[in-house]
C-alpha cells in the first residue's frame, strides 16, 4: 500500500509524484487492444508487456488519473507497477524507501495509522465512473476537506484548493 500526502498548493511549493494508483479494474488495461497491460493476483497494473504493445497509446488516454507515458523511443506504454520486482521479494517500492518525509509510504494501514494522521482515500468518481484503487490518497483532517454524500458506493470529498494570487512587483517591495 503507498500513501501520498494531500498538498496544500497555496501553502507551499511542494509536488506530487505521479503514481500508479493501480485500480481495481484499470481502464488502462480494459482499453488495451492487444491485452498488453496485466494485473498481478495482488492487484499491480503493470506496464505493457514489450512483445504485445502495439503503441497504440489508448491507455493513456483513457487513464483517469494521466499516469501511463507513451515513450517513443520503446514504442511502448511504462508506468509504476510498484516496483514488483522488488515488492514481490518482500522488498518496498525505490519511491517509498528514499523519500525522506514518507510522504511516499508503503507499508500496513495499521502501521501507517500509528505514525500519521488524516483520511486515507482509496476510491474515486470520475463522472459515471467509480474507480477504487490499491494506492491510497491521504487526505487532511481539516475543514479543508468534507465527506460528501455517496454515489454509487464511493465517498465523494470536496478538496478546496485556495489559489495564489499573484504579487505584483512594485507591492513586494513595499
Amino acid at each position: 500500500m503507498i500513501h501520498l500526502d494531500y498538498i496544500d498548493r497555496a501553502e507551499t511549493v511542494q509536488t506530487t509524484p505521479q503514481v500508479c494508483m493501480h485500480c481495481e479494474n484499470p481502464t488502462c488495461a480494459q482499453v488495451c487492444p492487444a491485452d498488453a497491460i496485466k494485473q498481478t493476483p495482488d492487484g499491480v497494473v503493470q506496464s505493457s508487456l514489450k512483445p504485445r504493445c502495439i503503441g497504440c497509446q489508448n491507455c493513456v488516454l483513457a487513464c483517469p488519473f494521466g499516469v501511463p507515458k507513451y515513450i517513443v523511443e520503446n514504442d511502448q506504454m511504462m508506468k509504476c507497477d510498484m516496483c514488483y520486482d522488488r515488492t514481490s521479494a518482500g522488498k518496498r517500492p525505490m519511491c517509498a524507501t528514499v523519500c525522506p518525509s514518507e510522504a511516499l509510504y508503503f507499508g500496513t494501514m495499521e502501521a501507517w495509522k500509528e505514525r500519521r494522521r488524516g483520511t486515507p482515500v482509496n476510491s474515486w468518481q470520475f463522472g459515471k465512473q467509480k474507480v477504487t484503487t490499491k494506492v491510497y490518497m491521504v487526505m487532511p483532517e481539516t475543514s479543508e476537506t468534507r465527506p460528501g454524500p455517496e454515489r454509487n458506493g464511493a465517498q465523494r470529498i470536496d478538496i478546496r484548493i485556495e489559489q495564489i494570487k499573484p504579487v505584483r512587483r512594485e507591492e513586494a517591495t513595499r
